[in-house]
């Protein structure tokens, strides 16, 4: 007759310790599960906003101290991992702003990356230059112009923050701005120059190579491009052009240019005025200019990493905000005459109705 003995003391013992380490375990899952998906502040109660300040160059490890404190989360750990899995490590932003109480942390994360520091609202138009950027931020918040335009042509600071160009001209990320009154400079241009490298588009340095250049480069062409369009469906084939003229290394010839280099936005040029003696003046220059000039929007950069196929070499204005597209030097000269001659006819019009 076979008798069941009962499990012997270590056996259970065993058992009843591997039990309680699961429920712990299970416990602490559901504990994460809870911080990362359904809460993050430890205070108790209706969700109230709290002015968080995170300094210049802080870490993860210093911005989850900063929101310990604030009583926003309440394990710095998970906080940090949160971030990571998230991908937002460079993508928090310095500056005062108001956040929420009682986030998970996934929406404390996503809110930290789209919030807007406090401040004066300003708003920087693409493709403007950072002399009209330095005018603005003066005329908002009382910034002294020349200080501004001192730390964007700083080239010590310009390579700190990774540029290889020789000024910040490019990288001011258009955008709309909350900067408080008082607010330092060098921590304006930094912010500006974050909030760049927040938007690049994926793989944007191989995109870059894939046409043959760096990303300065299609920086630079994408601010021409985004003084030449008027019409955004023309927008690559204007870049066609240039990286046609680029490959068969022909000059630029790029109006642009010549307007950044006599210090004007984009404007009609005369024939003395493509004499000028600068870097930036593509007649006179083979390449690309030493870099952007102004600072482009996204679309432009799009456009400089993604030319149209064209045979196309040149192109003069239609009048209209279009322009007419050629592949030799005789139909090029004719699209101009024609242009010359509808503006005579214009100009005549013009005087008949006045005289």
């Amino acid at each position: 007759m076979n008798m069941t003995r009962s499990p012997a003391p270590l056996v259970r013992t065993v058992r009843g310790v591997l039990t309680v380490v699961f429920a712990l375990a299970l416990l602490l899952a559901l504990e994460v599960f809870s911080r990362f998906l359904l809460e993050g502040s430890v205070e108790e109660g209706p969700r109230q906003m709290v002015q968080v300040s995170i300094p210049e160059g802080a870490d993860i490890v210093q911005i989850a101290e900063i929101l310990r404190k604030q009583d926003l989360i309440e394990h710095p750990i998970l906080f940090r991992y949160a971030v990571r899995v998230m991908g937002a490590d460079t993508r928090i932003q310095a500056g005062n702003m108001l956040l929420a109480s009682g986030q998970s942390l996934f929406e404390l994360v996503r809110n930290l990356t789209r919030a807007k520091a406090l401040g004066i609202p300003m708003t920087l138009r693409e493709g403007i230059t950072s002399m009209d950027v330095a005018a603005v931020l003066h005329k908002k918040l009382g910034l002294d112009s020349a200080a501004f335009m001192a730390v964007v042509t700083d080239t010590l600071f310009v390579r700190e923050l990774g540029i290889e160009g020789p000024s910040l001209e490019g990288y001011l990320y258009p955008d709309t701005y909350f900067i408080a009154v008082g607010t330092e400079p060098r921590r304006v241009a930094r912010r500006m120059v974050a909030n760049f490298r927040n938007h690049l588009p994926d793989s944007v340095q191989e995109r870059a190579a894939a046409v043959g250049l760096s990303l300065h480069e299609a920086l630079t062409l994408a601010s021409i491009i985004e003084w030449e369009t008027q019409v955004r469906s023309e927008a690559r084939t204007i870049s066609s052009v240039y990286h046609n003229r680029l490959r068969k290394g022909m000059l630029l010839q790029a109006d642009p240019t010549v307007s950044y280099a006599l210090g004007k936005g984009p404007a009609r040029l005369f024939y003395s005025d493509l004499r000028v003696d600068s870097p930036y003046n593509t007649y006179r220059n083979p390449g690309l200019p030493p870099g952007p000039i102004n600072n482009p929007s996204l679309f432009s950069l799009e456009a400089a990493l993604n030319p149209e196929r064209t045979v196309y070499l040149y192109f003069v204005a239609r009048g209209d905000g279009t322009h007419v597209f050629s592949s030799n030097l005789a139909d090029h000269l004719d699209a101009k005459q024609l242009l010359d001659r509808l503006r005579r006819d214009a100009a005549r019009a013009d005087s008949g109705k006045t005289g």
